[in-house]
């Protein structure tokens, strides 16, 4: 049965609609740990703590895509829930040509910046070759990555989560088959990862590009368009909270590599590579959700449906409890086979791993009502708010932590900085559910 924004969400037909939004960000974090499983195990350490030296770095240009899915989702999906589907489809239309073009720029600028930032974050001999060629491979696809990034968003407003799924999965299969080949079979090493990895986000942006050209029963279309400047500026201003939560992300991936280079050398960011690479996999189900769940809420808002706003909210954060408790349980059980995957040939490695983890899982408690909240200010098109959060949680303080928190208990404080982090992040999450419950209706 087809489900609509437009349903009244009970709690299995709010997991049904978000299932395909889960699933697609945990697919998409098990191929990236795979290519990290590649590249550990048969490029050796230096080559996998040179990729995640550099990931942040790549991560950070594909924060355009992000910023204009979840705000141009969140302008969609109100523009739907009033009843103009013209306007809508040619406001899908604009966003996605500008990611297009976004994406040719950007990648221009971050392979002239590659070796530099690489320099400026203390690669040195090997692993700055390393990091070079893993990220020149990478960031030729930029374009490509940030399509993809937006038509995760895209997909649920036009009522095809699904469809967003197969492109995860289309590329994820396609990311790890060539990791296989390449990696393992053929012995290319990073380099062979990097290829995997570019030409895997290559089929994930085309597919939604190719299904959306052509005449689709979903509720969008690409086609010409005008440009609306002002809603393209209401759409990075919805989506500012993405864009900061993803840059700042990478920009305090970067601390975090610093930090550990002076605390731990190359095992310290191997170690931190595998914990972000299953932290990944962990917190899929918070973004996941997250994104399956913004649209209904940015359509209920412009139909000012205000009984099923409330209904959805108390759904959300009851699920959202559920989640947390079933995350930490499964990190803390896991930790060690899963470092094991990763860094089995290195007992100190796999010991600092399992430890790093362990005090890491912690923040699985706190950090999905954070995401969540998030999300939901952007799709009531309340882009400061939702940024502020963002802004609070990722950098301001993460930085403030990993910088003290290490003054105290040396290692170990790098990897209790985040559960610091979201701890007092949850606190203003908290003031903002309240001080804005009754401004858009669902408390």
């Amino acid at each position: 049965m087809k489900i609509q924004l437009s349903d009244h969400f009970t709690y299995g037909r709010l997991l049904r609609f978000t299932w395909p939004s889960i699933v697609m960000m945990i697919f998409t974090s098990i191929y990236g740990v795979v290519d990290g499983i590649f590249v550990s195990n048969y490029a050796g350490k230096t080559a996998f703590a040179a990729l995640n030296l550099i990931m942040p770095y790549v991560m950070a240009f594909g924060t355009l895509g992000f910023m204009l899915g979840t705000g141009g989702t969140a302008l969609i999906s109100t523009t739907l829930g009033l009843g103009d589907k013209k306007r809508a489809n040619e406001l899908f239309s604009m966003l996605t040509w500008v990611c297009a073009l976004g994406g040719a720029i950007l990648t221009v600028i971050s392979l002239l910046l590659l070796r530099p930032v690489a320099i400026l974050l203390g690669a040195t001999g090997q692993m700055l070759t390393d990091c070079v060629t893993y990220g020149a491979v990478v960031l030729s696809a930029m374009t490509a990555y940030i399509l993809q990034f937006a038509f995760q968003s895209f997909c649920v407003a036009a009522e095809k989560p699904t469809l967003s799924l197969v492109m995860t999965v289309a590329s994820g299969v396609c990311n790890m088959v060539l990791d296989a080949l390449f990696v393992a079979v053929f012995r290319w090493g990073l380099i062979g990862a990097a290829a995997a990895t570019a030409i895997s986000q290559v089929v994930g942006g085309i597919i939604p590009l190719v299904y959306f050209l052509r005449p689709n029963p979903s509720l969008l279309r690409l086609g010409r368009c005008r440009f609306y400047g002002r809603e393209l500026l209401r759409a990075c201003t919805n989506g500012a909270s993405e864009l900061m939560n993803n840059l700042s992300m990478s920009l305090v991936g970067m601390l975090y590599n610093l930090q550990l280079l002076r605390y731990a050398g190359e095992n310290g960011i191997a170690a931190y590579g595998v914990i972000m690479y299953v932290n990944l996999f962990f917190l899929s189900v918070f973004i996941g959700f997250s994104i399956g769940t913004a649209p209904i809420f940015g359509f209920n808002h412009g139909a000012d449906n205000r009984p099923e706003l409330k209904s959805l909210f108390r759904k959300s954060i009851l699920l959202l409890s559920v989640f947390s408790l079933a995350m930490l349980i499964c990190a803390e059980v896991l930790a060690k086979p899963l470092a094991k995957i990763f860094v089995s040939y290195d007992p100190t490695l796999f010991d600092m791993t399992v430890r790093g983890f362990r005090i890491y899982a912690l923040s699985f408690l706190l950090c999905g009502f954070n995401m969540f909240a998030s999300s939901m200010f952007t799709a009531f098109n309340n882009g400061l708010i939702s940024a502020v959060i963002s802004f609070v949680r990722t950098l301001i303080c993460q930085i403030a932590a990993v910088m003290l928190l290490p003054l105290i208990w040396g290692l170990d404080g790098i990897w209790w900085a985040v559960v610091a982090a979201e701890l007092t992040a949850l606190v203003l999450t908290t003031v903002c559910f309240v001080k804005f419950r009754k401004k858009y209706h669902y408390a």
